[in-house]
């Protein structure tokens, strides 16, 4: 049985997707201990089958290691593409009319089919159509209901099937196809922790999407749409996290309206304790390159100043030439940021006051004493994860200590900020929880004889959102003596 590597010397977490380069057990392993706090598997790509193995692999590493790992299965979502071409391509001019239209004849220089016949009902003059993420620009001067004219304000060459981007309008397709059902069915049936729900536009579609999850995983609905971010507020309300998925909103958005609109995201997600992921192009010259630009290191950086729960490296890991060396840089570009003297004062420039409840004042209070007391950790005593959530919210100085009696609440917190999970038999009393709360302390790393620790948890005990004990604990070293486990 191999030891863990106990708690990590940072706060955020590291996401990885996995990939041909990196889904062999030896390969995760590797990835593990560089970094990764959890893997994101990609169901764009690849069989039902080679992903089954992939989550039995990570399965067995967790049990290798002893620690609860963290699986997020990301969703396709409707893909938006052109018809065919007479030859395979076809060349629009700068400055030429193009025409979309209902006809499944091959296209040409003139003209193509659009087999979507939803967004000819939604479209109207000045409305923008992005061919290619983003290479080529055209905008409408009319849209019927057969035929849909622009004009190419960048052309260039289009070939077969290429994606297609409307941003300045809702199209109505759901965000779940056929296939992301499917899919979904089989992420459920394998245990995974989070879904990646893809091309939310409305909150209607994340409520469509929790309905069909029914509690069995938690829900991360990936901000790529414009639509999406007019009704932010509306979809955080129903996610359990959400993504800022940087690839689409670069290609829908001006590109200097993506970092600021990043901030605006991640200050509301933290502000609602709803845990955030940044994601795509982090590392991105890694994939082919051993070290990152001064650029990619400073985006990385930016994304852990902000207090993000996560990063996330997309192709760097999944299909990279240096999948253990990009996770191993991102281990080390956010604990430097984390040792900076000025990170505590810039992570809390998001102001993140407390809900007028009982378990919120808990929770703040347990951050401010870490900050007068000096102390370890904070040891959350959870059910469903909800205590670490609104603790994590204020970004401690100090990491969380988790402590659950559920196998699947240790696995989804594992993207939430500062948080380490253990999971344990459940406690029945105070004195209970304050020695179990010690032993772990102890056993895991989090301090010595002299040691103090803050203790927080709900009483009745597993009721959720009850949290109203908190109480300041020294270890003395000698809790773990008559204790196997």
């Amino acid at each position: 049985m191999a030891k863990n590597i106990g708690p990590r010397s940072r706060k955020v977490k590291i996401l990885a997707t996995v990939g041909p380069a990196s889904s062999s057990p030896e390969m995760l392993e590797k990835l593990y201990r560089a970094g990764a706090d959890a893997f994101r598997v990609n169901m764009s790509h690849g069989e039902h089958e080679t992903h089954a193995k992939t989550i039995d692999a990570i399965r067995t590493l967790e049990k290798k290691i002893q620690r609860p790992i963290t699986i997020l299965c990301d969703l396709q979502g409707p893909k938006l593409r052109v018809g065919k071409f007479k030859d395979g391509a076809a060349f629009i001019k700068h400055g030429a009319h193009f025409t979309f239209d209902r006809d499944p004849a091959p296209g040409d220089d003139s003209r193509v089919c659009l087999p979507h016949p939803e967004i000819f009902d939604v479209l109207k003059k000045g409305d923008r159509l992005l061919l290619d993420d983003g290479k080529l620009r055209l905008r409408v001067i009319r849209a019927g209901a057969d035929e849909i004219l622009t004009s190419a304000e960048v052309g260039g060459p289009l070939s077969d099937r290429k994606g297609l981007n409307v941003p300045d309008a809702v199209i109505p397709l759901a965000a779940l196809t056929t296939k992301d059902r499917r899919d979904l069915v089989f992420a459920l049936d394998k245990g995974a922790d989070w879904i990646a729900l893809s091309f939310v536009q409305r909150p209607e579609d994340v409520a469509e999407a929790r309905g069909l999850i029914g509690g069995k995983a938690a829900l991360i609905s990936k901000i790529e749409k414009p639509a999406a971010v007019k009704r932010l507020d509306e979809i955080l309300e129903l996610s359990d996290a959400v993504m800022v998925a940087r690839g689409d909103l670069g290609v829908e958005l001006a590109p200097e309206q993506v970092p600021p609109l990043q901030k605006q995201i991640v200050e509301n997600a933290r502000r609602r304790g709803k845990p955030v992921v940044v994601a795509t192009q982090m590392l991105e010259s890694m994939i082919k390159a051993p070290a990152p630009t001064r650029a990619e290191v400073s985006d990385v950086a930016t994304a852990v100043y902000d207090g993000a729960d996560a990063v996330m490296l997309s192709a760097e890991t999944a299909a990279g030439d240096w999948p253990v060396e990009s996770v191993s840089i991102m281990d080390r570009i956010a604990i430097s940021v984390e040792s900076d003297p000025a990170y505590a004062d810039r992570v809390h420039f998001t102001e993140t006051l407390p809900d007028e409840t009982t378990a919120d004042a808990f929770a703040a209070a347990s951050s401010k004493i870490a900050e007068t007391v000096e102390t370890a950790a904070i040891i959350c005593f959870t059910n469903t994860g909800s205590t670490a959530r609104r603790v994590a919210r204020e970004r401690p100085s100090v990491p969380l200590l988790v402590l659950t009696p559920s196998r699947n609440t240790a696995r989804r917190v594992g993207i939430l900020w500062g948080t380490y999970a253990v999971t344990t038999q459940d406690i029945g009393s105070f004195e209970e929880m304050i020695a179990k709360g010690k032993r772990m302390a102890l056993r895991h790393g989090f301090g010595t004889a002299g040691t103090k620790l803050i203790a927080l948890a709900g009483v009745p005990f597993g009721t959720p959102g009850s949290t109203n004990v908190l109480h300041v604990v020294t270890l003395t070293g000698d809790e773990l003596k008559g204790y196997e486990r």
